[in-house]
């Protein structure tokens, strides 16, 4: 059977990171290519016990269908943390322009791909940092968009050629930036660039996502404001989830967006998944008001505080002078710069060969055949041991490759 799939699809490839994730491997292999959040940061015990109680007093609710939306208590609760913490929700009755809504959606993925969905067609263009998330790359590709990036600089995305691009991409019908702990670069940007972003979609009427999902993830530095919390005007969406701070595999994730926005939102996810899992809505909620979750958020950035340290100091040890990598202040990532005669393919095949598992930066480029010289490296997945071994480890291919 010569199968033919549809044009959203035939050209989309699987994400590099869950490839490298099912290549085979062993005890001795050493993986610093996952996104995940540590294990023992998961609240496991006091999970099972609301789990417990749930079933006992809950049961109909929480095993029956529920409305797209989300559980209203948690949207609630959302709503309300965002506003104390973040400064984020617009409400008309306060004085604003316009009313905002929370919404509950399956992972911080989910708010992505809907996003798009409510404002591009097919051929339409999502402008983004360059790199940036796989995840968000493959859901403006798998509805039909271009990707379009804009390199980002250490003070966050660049505003001159963003608004050249904007200007000579009248087809860009939405920007798509992670301007805390980025992901891949670890980068955050300074309050001065989110500014000047705002400004520029509103100049241009340019719909923006902001994604937050390492919201919660500072152990270094000062508090940004969200560009998000800036927005008079009705032209942001704002998504994070749980995934990091409770459970990735619960798949809970919420926007912060215009009521209309949302609205439509919500109709594209009725034919998606017609709701996210209300048992695990159910179960954040009752973590957020029957548990501590500012000491449970504490102790993950003392946690992740320490094994950023680490892999920093092990960088500083083992990398040559010409090797450059990001130093964030929170966040799961690490962006490490080789040399440019360093020949990328051939460095990951060594990498591997040594048991160690990276993920080559061109993964993260909106140009699927442009080349980078980088490779992300996560801290929160492996433990200690393995995080000094495989700095090692990856020091020893770097040598190899790179004569100083």
């Amino acid at each position: 059977m010569n199968y033919h799939f549809s044009d959203k699809l035939v050209n989309l490839k699987p994400s590099a990171i869950r490839e490298i994730l099912k290549a085979p491997s062993d005890a001795e292999t050493i993986s610093f290519a996952a996104g995940n959040p540590a294990p023992e940061t998961f609240p496991v015990e006091q999970l099972a016990d609301l789990a417990a109680d749930i079933f006992r007093n809950q049961s109909t609710v929480a095993l029956q269908y529920g409305v797209t939306d989300g559980y209203g208590p948690l949207r609630e609760a959302i709503a309300k943390r965002q506003k104390e913490v973040y400064g984020i929700g617009r409400s008309i009755a306060e004085g604003d322009s316009y009313n905002d809504t929370t919404i509950i959606v399956s992972g911080g993925q989910q708010g992505i791909e809907l996003a798009c969905k409510a404002f591009c067609n097919e051929g339409d263009a999502v402008i983004c940092e360059n790199p940036t998330f796989i995840g968000g790359l493959n859901s403006f590709r798998s509805c039909g968009c271009e990707t379009i990036g804009v390199p980002l600089n250490e003070d966050g995305i660049d505003l001159a050629i963003l608004e050249e691009t904007i200007r000579k991409t009248p087809n860009a019908k939405l920007l798509y930036l992670i301007p805390t702990f980025q992901n891949p670069a670890g980068l955050t940007s300074t309050l001065e660039n989110r500014k000047g972003v705002y400004e520029i979609a509103k100049k241009y009427g340019i719909m923006i996502f902001e994604d937050n999902p390492y919201a919660e993830l500072r152990f270094a530095g000062e508090e940004i404001p969200t560009i998000k919390s800036m927005d008079t005007e009705g032209i942001v969406m704002y998504g994070s989830t749980f995934s990091k701070i409770l459970s990735a595999g619960m798949r809970v994730g919420f926007v912060v967006a215009p009521e209309e926005v949302a609205a439509k939102m919500v109709v594209a996810k009725q034919s998606e998944d017609v709701h996210t899992n209300l048992f695990f809505q159910i179960l954040c909620y009752k973590y957020m008001t029957e548990c501590d979750l500012p000491a449970h958020i504490d102790f993950i950035r003392d946690v992740y505080r320490h094994k950023c340290g680490l892999m920093i100091k092990g960088l500083e040890e083992e990398m040559p002078a010409s090797v450059t990598f990001t130093r964030p202040e929170g966040g799961l990532f690490i962006w490490v710069t080789l040399p440019d005669y360093v020949d990328m393919t051939a460095f990951i095949k060594a990498t591997m060969a040594e048991k160690l598992r990276v993920v080559p930066g061109a993964t993260f480029n909106c140009d699927v055949n442009e080349p980078s010289q980088c490779i992300r490296l996560n801290y929160s997945t492996p433990s200690d041991e393995q995080i000094v071994e495989g700095v090692k480890k990856l020091g020893k291919v770097v040598r190899a490759f790179v004569k100083e």
